[in-house]
C-alpha cells in the first residue's frame, strides 16, 4: 500500500503489525523545487476520482465509520460491475426481414 509523505512515523509499523500490509511511503525529493510528479501518487488520485463519482461520497454525510465503509464498498462494486458488464456485452445481431 502507498501513502503520502505525511504518513511517516509509526503508521508503517502499525500497518505491518495489525493489518499485515507493507506501507510504502512515497516521498518527494528535498532538492526539487516546485511541482514534481510523484511515483504511484496518480493511483490514489484516480481512486478518489472514481469514488467521488458517487453522489453520496461527495460530502461527508455519514456519522459512523462502518456506514462510510459500506458506501465506499457499494460505490466500487457499482464501478466494477459496470465495467464487467460492458466488457462482456456483445453487439446484437441485425434483425432479418422476413
Amino acid at each position: 500500500m502507498w501513502a503520502d509523505g505525511g504518513y511517516t512515523g509509526h503508521l508503517t509499523d502499525w500497518t505491518d503489525q495489525h493489518l499485515g500490509v507493507v506501507l510504502d511511503i512515497v516521498r518527494r525529493s528535498d532538492d526539487v523545487q516546485g511541482f514534481q510528479v510523484l511515483p504511484r501518487r496518480w493511483v490514489v488520485e484516480r481512486s478518489f476520482a472514481w469514488l467521488l463519482r458517487s453522489r453520496r461520497l461527495v460530502r461527508d454525510y455519514e456519522r459512523r465509520p462502518d456506514t462510510s465503509e459500506a458506501v465506499v464498498l457499494w460505490s466500487m462494486t457499482m464501478l466494477m460491475s459496470r465495467r464487467l458488464a460492458a466488457r462482456h456485452q456483445q453487439p446484437l445481431a441485425p434483425a432479418r426481414a422476413g
